[in-house]
């Protein structure tokens, strides 16, 4: 859905005009250049959409468009609105100042840091004030106050919070009060569809029997957002949810060809791990898919010869402090995989999704879930019971041996095909999505290329210039 763009409409950090971008999670649209920032700062500080070149779940876009239109942005710049700001020099960014330093530290300060966010008085006790915070976000939902909602989330309070008097989620009560941009908004901030209240009702259930069929069929949607994107990544098509079809999930088809035995492990491997862990490889290769689409949307709507440099490139996933450096390592990391290798662990992901929602975990020991988390990161010696086996951290290497992984050979032998559930993908339909990423691919290594020259003469420039003004 595109979004028609009000010749009012400024950015949200430099009031430039005509922003092309929004940040879903700030509520706040915002223009090309700011946009380079945000990307670099990763989707835990700010969730990027193209207005108009991406696609929008119609409420999304409406309960953003909500947020921005009843200044939201006021809740970010809190402080600088107070006149006392212009006489500490304190300002925000403008149109003409450089995206580096002057836009990027204001947006850092902004966004990452929280600088000019109202703050609560100090309490002895942190986790009282989130609580009390958390009751009172579970009172708003309620009403159509988006952005006092969006103000009590940006102060600490929890989207997935168990309200212990009344044995529910803000979700919950969002979903019975029919409140559809309400629970749009608590979805960005990690609620979960699928919650149980106190007497085993999910969201779901409250607006199905409220009568509230939009809101329902927009939470399935949600609940399933995860391996929706990776299947659409892949081949293009979304499950159909209103008819039961939940997955869909492109799959080695050619029963002639078996797979090598260092494949069934690498699938085995991913198979052991704890629903936590997995969880947590599929949020990370989820990043990557929205990372490498951004990143196609961005090429393609750029000024090449100025905005695509070294400096508004997002090469790899950004550092989230609030995971371990190991797992921060094996998200960069995914990078490193060419469009088959990437495709094979996205396909493996998506059947093994089904597979536990389907309630047949396979159980693995402990020692198995410690090696995936170290063949996933990239650890070179590995000791198991399996033996010393390349796994998916292969192709995450550095060295040219190891990109040619097992997976990805078994991936060059074998056409995709769907589950014959879930609706067929056909040969034609993987190359053509196969061959689209490929060219896609080098013309992003051609535009780098050409940016790259570009730099160089513009550097040769700058020399001679300061060379003339010396003499």
């Amino acid at each position: 859905m595109s979004k028609r763009l009000r010749s009012s409409d400024l950015c949200a950090d430099c009031s430039g005009p005509d922003p092309s971008w929004a940040s879903v999670n700030r509520g706040t649209f915002i223009c090309d250049e700011c946009c380079s920032v945000h990307r670099s700062l990763g989707r835990h500080i700010s969730q990027v959409r193209h207005l108009k070149h991406t696609p929008w779940p119609p409420t999304l876009l409406q309960m953003v468009e909500t947020l921005y239109n009843n200044g939201a942005n006021s809740i970010w710049e809190h402080s600088l609105l107070d006149p006392a700001s212009i006489t500490s020099g304190r300002r925000k960014a403008n149109p003409q100042d450089k995206v580096h330093p002057n836009k990027a530290e204001f947006i850092r300060a902004k966004y990452q840091m929280l600088a000019f966010v109202h703050r609560l008085p100090c309490r002895d006790d942190d986790s009282v004030t989130a609580k009390d915070l958390s009751k009172q976000l579970h009172s708003s939902v309620r009403t159509g106050n988006l952005e006092t909602c969006l103000r009590l989330l940006s102060l600490g309070a929890q989207a997935n919070f168990f309200h212990p008097e009344k044995g529910n989620t803000p979700l919950h009560v969002a979903s019975k009060a029919g409140q559809i941009l309400q629970a749009e908004l608590l979805a960005v901030y990690g609620a979960d569809p699928g919650t149980h209240d106190s007497s085993g009702k999910t969201p779901v259930d409250y607006a199905r029997q409220g009568g509230h069929h939009e809101l329902a069929e927009r939470l399935v949607e949600i609940q399933y957002e995860l391996t929706d994107r990776l299947a659409f990544y892949l081949c293009g098509r979304k499950p159909d949810h209103k008819n039961g079809q939940h997955f869909i999930i492109p799959q080695m088809a050619d029963s002639s060809l078996d797979l090598s035995e260092l494949a069934k492990a690498a699938k085995k491997k991913l198979q052991s791990l704890s629903n936590h862990l997995f969880e947590e490889l599929a949020m990370d290769v989820y990043d990557e898919v929205d990372r490498r689409e951004t990143d196609a949307v961005w090429l393609a709507t750029q000024n090449h010869s100025t905005l695509v440099t070294e400096t508004t490139v997002v090469p790899f996933l950004p550092v989230n402090p609030e995971y371990s450096s190991t797992r921060n390592q094996g998200r960069q990391k995914l990078a490193r995989f060419n469009a088959h290798e990437f495709a094979t662990l996205v396909i493996d992901i998506l059947s093994d999704a089904k597979r536990r929602q389907q309630g047949s975990p396979l159980s693995g020991s402990k020692d198995n879930v410690e090696l995936i988390l170290k063949t996933i990161n990239n650890q070179h010696s590995i000791e198991s019971q399996d033996n010393d086996q390349p796994d998916y951290d292969s192709v995450a290497s550095d060295e040219d041996t190891d990109l040619e992984t097992t997976a990805s050979k078994a991936n060059r032998q074998k056409s995709l095909d769907s589950d014959l559930s879930d609706g067929p993908v056909t040969v034609q339909e993987f190359m053509e999505v196969k061959n689209a990423l490929v060219a896609s691919e080098a013309k992003i290594q051609q535009l780098m290329k050409v940016n790259n020259n570009l730099s160089d003469e513009l550097r040769i420039m700058q020399k001679k210039l300061l060379g003339k003004d010396a003499n």
